[in-house]
């Protein structure tokens, strides 16, 4: 299991910098992806997450639509 403080702080920081624009779709989908372990309820909304962007492609949401869902489950991860 790993500190939850990282995780807020990381999970934060990729949600600053995906919803700018400074980093792509696929490198948020790697980075939630590859989570280990964390405590309630931490575990659940990054079980969320991941199932979320397991799927690599959603070509039935606009684009506009599918960055505000990625930007949810994101910020769910650090803020519970």
């Amino acid at each position: 299991m790993k500190n939850v403080e990282d995780l807020i702080s990381s999970a934060s920081s990729i949600h600053a910098r995906y919803s700018v624009g400074r980093i792509e779709r696929e490198t948020v989908r790697e980075w939630v992806l590859g989570l280990s372990e964390y405590p309630q309820p931490y575990a659940a909304n990054i079980r969320r997450a991941a199932d979320w962007f397991k799927v690599l492609s959603r070509p039935e949401i606009p684009p506009d639509e599918l960055k505000v869902e990625d930007l949810d489950r994101l910020r769910s991860i650090f803020r519970p």
